[in-house]
């Protein structure tokens, strides 16, 4: 029998991760084991009460802020030691359709070729960008992934279908060209064959590093449309602000010139110049970290 480890990275709002395992003990378990997994990477916050709550979950603890990257390093290292043949992994801001992993599956058998997969993701109630667009009935229906591509002009990863109702216009399983860490499964043959998400990182595309490492190496990404979550979008962290200054611009210069064609490196740098003298404090010590080598946690926090 084929067998999923789901890993949860918690570092903050056990309301949300407390909703997203409630959603995960009524998924239906149909020709697969399943085992539920969460990361604590926050040593400041006592989740007990969860621990008592869900008796049927691993909770492993880092003991300090990975970020996204060392956090579910963390969480995958841990499971692929006790043997899975597929890894999810899930933010704790989400919530997910009883069928989604039998769907995404389901895809995985037919495209033999696929070494990750993603489902389908709205935005929860309430949460969607631009909410007074929409109308009452179209809650909860509102796209944030279908399946995603990558702006090499801009180095930047872009949601298809992102604000707009759906309506049946994706619901073909396609290839993508990026996919989301918010929920990615991932073959344990891609991991051993690419290595697990780059530390360097901490914080923002190191999902799209993974990607382009599983390209390279001739595995293709699906988006699975008859898979179904709803995310919580920016409810586990803010959108904007120092953070975003920091990691984005940092991380920008790693990815994009790792992989970005020649003449994007070229604007990329250009771009930096730009921000280093004239940009926003954050955005400044983004660039000055990047060159200076200081990648991972850096100077945020410090």
């Amino acid at each position: 029998m084929i067998t999923v480890s789901l890993i949860v990275l918690h570092y903050k709002g056990r309301k949300l991760t407390a909703q997203c395992l409630a959603s995960l003990k009524k998924i239906k378990k149909d020709g697969f084991q399943l085992k539920t997994v969460v990361v604590i990477n926050n040593p400041e916050e006592n989740l007990t009460e969860l621990v008592k709550k869900f008796p049927g979950v691993t909770f492993l603890e880092t003991g300090r802020n990975l970020g996204f990257a060392g956090g579910n390093n963390f969480g995958l290292s841990w499971v692929k030691k006790k043997g899975s043949d597929w890894l999810m992994i899930l933010n704790n801001d989400t919530l997910v359709a009883p069928d989604f992993m039998i769907e995404l599956l389901k895809a995985a058998r037919k495209k033999s070729e696929g070494g990750i997969f993603a489902p389908k993701i709205y935005f929860a109630p309430g949460f969607e960008f631009h909410r007074e667009r929409y109308l009452k009935k179209d809650l909860g229906k509102v796209i944030w992934f279908a399946g995603g591509r990558v702006d090499w002009a801009n180095i930047a990863t872009r949601h298809q279908g992102v604000d707009e109702v759906d309506r049946g216009q994706f619901e073909k399983v396609k290839e993508s060209e990026f996919i989301t860490g918010c929920a990615m499964l991932i073959k344990k043959e891609v991991l051993d064959s690419v290595g697990l998400f780059d530390p360097k990182y901490f914080l923002y595309y190191e999902d799209a590093d993974l990607c382009q490492r599983a390209i390279k190496k001739g595995y293709r990404l699906y988006f699975v449309p008859q898979a179904k979550i709803w995310h919580q979008v920016a409810a586990s962290s803010e959108i904007g602000g120092n953070l975003h200054d920091y990691f984005l611009v940092r991380n920008q210069l790693l990815f994009g010139l790792r992989y970005a064609p020649g003449r994007s490196k070229a604007a990329l740098i250009k771009q930096s110049l730009r921000f280093l003298l004239a940009g926003r404090p954050w955005q400044k010590r983004g660039v000055l970290d990047f060159y200076l080598g200081r990648l991972g946690q850096g100077s945020w926090g410090k």
